[in-house]
């Protein structure tokens, strides 16, 4: 028996709480570049009641996610889209964060929006750091919004030398990923589906913790410290947004990007100096 289809990418902390708060009754296919850790999900999951199937999916690749989304098509119509995939900037090299944050997120909402059934939902994980990066112009917006995806990584924006650093570079890809959700909204929309993005702050999952023992450890430990929440969020909070835009009661809601960050970004500009 077919039923609606849940794609979580990325099998973390962030994606599995939205997925939990969402996925009852639907088919949802996770799929991580690591096939061991959607299986770890799937495993989780599965004994919680769900139905979960893991899939090796690499976000880079737009032939790799042709084939998640055609295994998840095997199981029903495609309902809803989680994407909470991707790289920190202590993780990977400039290179691969635009590859798999920038192209490969451009590239899965562009891909399941040919797909997504009518009456449909997704929302894609950006990320507090795209609101720290100065403004880019209207021309370059809506450059990182509208370009083909076969072209993004072409755009004089994301040349080497306009790059300071992988921090630089995550900021520029969440930057792009707020701007290719608008655009993508417009064309979700043409089907009667909706697209959002959410842009967490600090979330302690295993990413957040490879930050906090990284290079900017003691900046990140600080800016939840002095944020007005005063410590770091946990990915069930994400998911009560998530599960808002997912409902029906986030209907008039698309093409938008929700902060959820404590207060981290007003208390980075407008705190204390």
């Amino acid at each position: 028996m077919e039923k609606e289809v849940m794609i979580l990418t990325g099998a973390g902390q962030i994606g599995m709480a939205i997925a939990r708060r969402m996925g009852y009754g639907m088919k949802i296919v996770v799929g991580d570049k690591r096939m061991e850790n959607a299986q770890s999900v799937a495993d989780t999951m599965n004994r919680a009641g769900f139905d979960v199937l893991p899939v090796e999916m690499d976000l880079s690749s737009r032939e790799s996610i042709l084939h998640l989304i055609d295994t998840a098509q095997q199981y029903g119509e495609i309902a809803m889209l989680v994407n909470a995939a991707g790289v920190s900037p202590s993780q990977a090299s400039i290179e691969t964060i635009l590859k798999v944050d920038l192209y490969g997120t451009a590239v899965l909402l562009e891909e399941v929006g040919k797909v997504i059934m009518r009456g449909g939902t997704g929302v894609t994980i950006s990320s507090q750091s795209g609101h720290r990066l100065p403004a880019l112009g209207a021309e370059t917006d809506e450059l990182l919004a509208c370009t083909p995806t076969e072209r993004l990584l072409e755009l004089e924006v994301l040349q080497p030398q306009h790059i300071n650093d992988t921090l630089h570079a995550y900021q520029l890809a969440k930057r792009c990923n707020v701007k290719r959700v608008m655009s993508e909204a417009v064309k979700w929309g043409r089907r009667g589906a909706r697209i959002n993005s959410i842009s967490p702050g600090i979330i302690v999952t295993p990413l957040a913790l490879d930050e906090f023992n990284g290079v900017r450890g003691e900046f990140y430990k600080k800016m939840f410290a002095q944020c007005p929440a005063h410590r770091p969020g946990t990915a069930d909070e994400v998911a009560n947004v998530a599960e808002l835009l997912m409902s029906n009661r986030g209907a008039f809601i698309t093409g938008a990007d929700f902060l959820v960050d404590g207060g981290a970004t007003a208390a980075y500009f407008y705190g204390q100096k």
